[in-house]
């Protein structure tokens, strides 16, 4: 049986809902976070995200790269909130479900096909959220939790990408190896300096070579790049 592993993630998540609150909010650029020059960049829309502001940014940096941005502290409670009335759709909906965090979501639809197809299914699946919550979600769906959750960062805003079997490595191969799952910044620094820029080169190295610069993580980012 082949496994069908589908990642959904909503867009801009915190942003999302304050505009869902307050639909004057739509279509400027949104720093949601600490509202003090010491505080930090919580999320952002993708408006300000044009002004090179991203989340974990010093909101003094934010606000002189985006000086029209409107500041939002936020609140978790409704977060929450939302979250559980999205968590509430998708159980209904899928035999296997697991939570990653507040705004994203992995589902095991594996065997699926022999009763509807999963893509269609997905499909269904995500229009059911925004038709019952308003708010952006993408998808990406594969063989692996690896390739779902990259393809969903591809597909957004608001988007979906199907990657079928056997065309994993292709579709993960011109990629930045920035789109891994565990590469953070100190990793992404440290293959930038032997000349490592896309996944294709990760694929054609030995997996040794990985392991020596980067030990037990190198192996896995290796592995994750096939």
């Amino acid at each position: 049986m082949q496994r069908a592993i589908l990642h959904m993630d909503l867009d801009s998540f915190f942003v999302s809902v304050e505009r869902l609150l307050d639909s004057r909010l739509r279509g400027k650029p949104i720093l949601l976070g600490g509202t003090s020059d010491r505080g930090v960049v919580a999320s952002c829309s993708y408006e300000a995200r044009e002004y090179g502001v991203r989340s974990g940014m010093a909101m003094k940096m934010a606000k002189q790269r985006c000086p029209e941005g409107i500041v939002i502290r936020g609140n978790s409670m409704t977060y929450t909130k939302y979250s559980r009335i999205i968590t509430e759709i998708l159980k209904e909906e899928v035999p296997l479900l697991e939570k990653a965090s507040i705004d994203e979501f992995y589902a095991d639809l594996s065997g699926m096909d022999q009763f509807y197809g999963c893509w269609d299914f997905s499909r269904e699946l995500r229009n059911k959220v925004i038709r019952e919550t308003g708010l952006p979600i993408s998808f990406g769906l594969s063989t692996n939790k690896t390739v779902s959750k990259v393809a969903t960062g591809e597909a957004k805003p608001s988007g979906n990408i199907r990657v079928d079997s056997g065309e994993e490595k292709p579709f993960l191969g011109p990629l930045s190896i920035r789109k891994i799952p565990q590469v953070g910044a100190k990793t992404y620094q440290t293959l930038r300096n032997l000349g490592v820029r896309r996944i294709h080169t990760i694929q054609e190295m030995p997996i040794e070579l990985m392991e020596q610069v980067l030990g037990q993580s190198g192996g896995s980012i290796w592995r994750k790049s096939h």
